[in-house]
């Protein structure tokens, strides 16, 4: 991979939830990056008929199958958010999977030599992985718009909320081990006026 990353930069992408990575993450596909998406392969290993969900079922029982078969995310979502030790054990099935997929992804946008590849995951520090993706790009936003981002999204209550929000890293945490920050407090106009410049370094454009 080393000698394809000399012609086509590689970089990670996190942040805090509802802190808008994703909005960051489509413009900067719209400006030709290739996107490697955690959080879509997050639920690709955890498809029906996969071996992360046999796992799952395994660990867990087979009340957090829905009538078709597949994961019901929510009650999942209900036992990992509500103690720590089931979160790190579903990390443990998952993350290793996540991270086999990730790896064959990224090898494939490389080879296609686009601007930039971006690899997307909202866990990358978290899963002890932030250093394989430098340079590092952490987007923030201030603790009042985060929660009230996911209570508006999810349908939360403030505290099923900050369970989510406490369920990370601190942003703070986040934002220390960056390499650039992208402040999405503000509106699109001044996300976009970040991400000209950041594209321009990021990809060397002159």
């Amino acid at each position: 991979m080393s000698d394809i990353r000399k012609a086509t930069p590689l970089i990670g992408l996190t942040g805090g939830i509802a802190c808008g990575k994703s909005a960051v993450s489509e413009r900067l596909q719209a400006r030709g990056a290739v996107i490697v998406d955690a959080d879509r392969i997050a639920r690709e290993v955890l498809i029906p008929g996969s071996e992360g969900l046999r796992r799952v079922v395994a660990r867990w029982g087979v009340s957090l199958l829905n009538d078709k078969g597949g994961l019901n995310r929510a009650v999942l979502g209900e036992i990992v958010f509500s103690d720590p030790e089931e979160r790190i054990a579903l990390e443990e099935i998952t993350h290793p999977l996540i991270a086999s997929e990730s790896a064959r992804q990224i090898e494939e946008a490389l080879s296609g030599s686009p601007p930039l590849v971006v690899y997307d995951a909202a866990l990358l520090i978290e899963a002890g992985r932030a250093e394989r993706f430098r340079p590092l790009v952490v987007v923030t936003t201030s603790s009042s718009v985060q929660l009230d981002r996911i209570m508006r999204r999810d349908h939360l209550s403030k505290e099923e909320a900050q369970a989510r929000v406490s369920a990370q890293l601190p942003l703070s945490e986040k934002a220390s081990l960056a390499d650039y920050l992208v402040d999405n407090s503000g509106d699109w106009s001044a996300l976009d006026r970040q991400l000209e410049i950041l594209w321009s370094v990021l990809t060397h454009a002159k």
